[in-house]
């Protein structure tokens, strides 16, 4: 694993965001913290690869923001992994804290339509995508608020930065199939972070109870995808990164 300063991997989870981190020359540990800002005053100075999109467009194009439409070659039968992230208004539509299920899913109703009307060719929300919006915009906020931090919190995505550690070759093996985790996708994602540092008595312990395997093991993924931005080995795409209106980097680094 590279040398260097803290080195942090971090993937949403049910409460919050999990992280796989380390210090220099020491094993990783994994935590769980129940917001961003906590993650950061946790791990102050990490150089932090995220899988959450960062950067929002004020007009969504065909494929997303730009960096899913060009990560999705790289990805064969995995591409379906990436969905296309809408406009800021879209994402902005409806910031309540939901109470009801009919409530989330008049919210998602109301962000479909923003998306609709921000986009060309015009399409809605998925699901998935509104189901992480709230995390999106909690990333959002502290990279408007603080300029500084653009430097070290990084995009990326588990299924790219898992077909870049392994020779540029996607996964085989899905790690979820209907829903419910694939233990042979598991098997194969653990196998290749292993030959990267990775001792399998770490990736076979028991996620904390807070979060799912898959959340572990995308976040140990991410944590490598770090290592590969300090060492300068990491290339975005697009390569040079887009620029949102507030000037935070639109890439997906792997």
């Amino acid at each position: 694993m590279t040398p260097g300063g803290v080195l942090a991997g971090v993937d949403g989870c049910k409460t919050g965001w999990i992280a796989i981190h380390r210090e220099p020359d020491a094993a990783p540990s994994v935590s769980v913290f129940p917001s961003f800002q906590a993650l950061l005053d946790a791990l102050p100075g990490a150089t932090i690869a995220v899988d959450m999109p960062i950067g929002l467009p004020d007009f969504s194009g065909r494929g997303g923001r730009g960096p899913e439409a060009l990560v999705r070659p790289l990805l064969g039968a995995r591409q379906s992994s990436v969905f296309a992230i809408p406009s800021r208004a879209a994402l902005y539509a409806d910031t309540s804290d939901f109470t009801t299920v009919e409530a989330w899913y008049a919210a998602h109703r109301r962000a479909s339509a923003v998306a609709f009307a921000t986009s060309d060719p015009p399409r809605g929300v998925s699901i998935q995508a509104f189901g992480i919006f709230a995390k999106i915009r909690e990333i959002d906020a502290v990279l408007i608020a603080r300029p500084d931090l653009r430097g070290r919190i990084f995009e990326s995505h588990p299924e790219v930065a898992f077909c870049r550690l392994n020779g540029g070759k996607a996964m085989t093996l899905p790690k979820k199939i209907k829903g419910a985790v694939n233990p042979a996708g598991m098997e194969e994602r653990k196998a290749l972070l292993c030959r990267h540092g990775y001792e399998k008595s770490f990736l076979d312990r028991p996620p904390p109870r807070c979060a799912a395997s898959v959340d572990f093991l995308d976040a140990a993924a991410m944590m490598l995808i770090a290592g590969r931005i300090v060492s300068g080995e990491a290339r975005p795409s697009p390569d040079p990164p887009l620029i949102d209106r507030f000037g935070i980097q639109v890439a997906i680094w792997a």
